[in-house]
């Protein structure tokens, strides 16, 4: 099996920039509201992903491994 991500959106946080969805459109879209929502709990790790959420200006998407709970974005500080 390979590799999977957990990508989540704080909803609380999301101002709906749209450049998540812009980065990885077939992981992010917007809403009636216009705040930014995964189109799938999980995902396959990509570049795409890694940076829209590295590009999120409020900081509002977060990226684990379901398998172990492990952080991958963002760091550990």
């Amino acid at each position: 099996m390979s590799e999977r991500w957990r990508v989540r959106v704080d909803r609380g946080l999301c101002v709906g920039s749209g450049m998540c969805a812009g980065s990885a459109p077939g992981v992010f879209a917007l809403d009636a509201g216009r705040r930014s929502r995964p189109l799938a709990e999980e995902t396959e790790p990509s570049e795409e992903v890694l940076a829209a959420a590295e590009t999120c200006p409020v900081e509002a998407i977060t990226i684990s491994r379901p398998d172990t709970g492990e952080k991958v974005f963002p760091p550990d500080e």
